[in-house]
């Protein structure tokens, strides 16, 4: 269980438990098991660039060079955003007290792709906030779990079986792609119609 997550509605101070909602709890998974002739398991292992040596696992890692090839760890790295301005790093919502005072409609919400859902314990939730949540009240807050770069939106709200949630996602732009003018096909009126021309065609369908 995630550590609790501090809210203060209309003045009072509550500690939500979060418990993650994982799809395998939901739909179960599967795991697949890959042995060698003697029945020994068999391990991920990369071929690199040379063409004849193999890494095995763990023998791999991720680093940070300039441009000239010197090593550079990543805390001294600085984010820029597309307008070269520097980036201010956001902390853990977890580090201070979440004020729910901003509320979201319902477009709003379902305007953000989900991407991770934490169930509150009902008796760990105050009974004015339980009253505001069973109205359908969605209460939105920038959530961090870990502090980064930028924060995402968090949105908390009741389920439809009475139980709170705690829904974190990044918003979905959609881009609309479309020609300018559509010209309609019209039938050539001086042309006579052949007498296929009214049959149905399943390959258009």
């Amino acid at each position: 269980m995630a550590k609790p997550l501090t809210v203060v509605f209309e003045g009072e101070t509550i500690n939500l438990g979060l418990s993650k909602v994982d799809r395998d709890k939901l739909y179960g998974y599967s795991d697949l098991e890959v042995v060698d002739d003697a029945g020994k398991p068999c391990e991920l292992a990369t071929l690199i660039s040379d063409g004849h040596s193999i890494v095995g696992k763990g023998g791999t890692a991720l680093a940070y060079l300039t441009e000239d090839g010197h090593w550079r760890k990543k805390a001294e790295l600085k984010a820029f955003d597309p307008d070269n301005k520097p980036i201010t790093p956001v902390k853990s919502t977890f580090d201070n007290p979440v004020t729910l005072d901003t509320t979201a409609t319902t477009d709003e919400y379902l305007s953000h792709n989900i991407h991770a859902i934490y169930q509150l314990t009902p008796d760990e939730v105050s009974e004015p906030l339980q009253e505001s949540l069973a109205a359908g009240t969605i209460y939105t807050f920038p959530f961090s779990f870990r502090g980064g770069l930028e924060a995402n939106a968090g949105f908390l709200l009741q389920g439809s079986d009475g139980n709170p949630f705690l829904c974190v996602g990044g918003r979905t732009d959609l881009e609309f792609l479309g020609l300018d003018e559509v010209a309609p096909a019209v039938a050539d009126a001086d042309e006579p119609l052949g007498e296929d021309d009214d049959a149905i065609d399943f390959s258009m369908m």
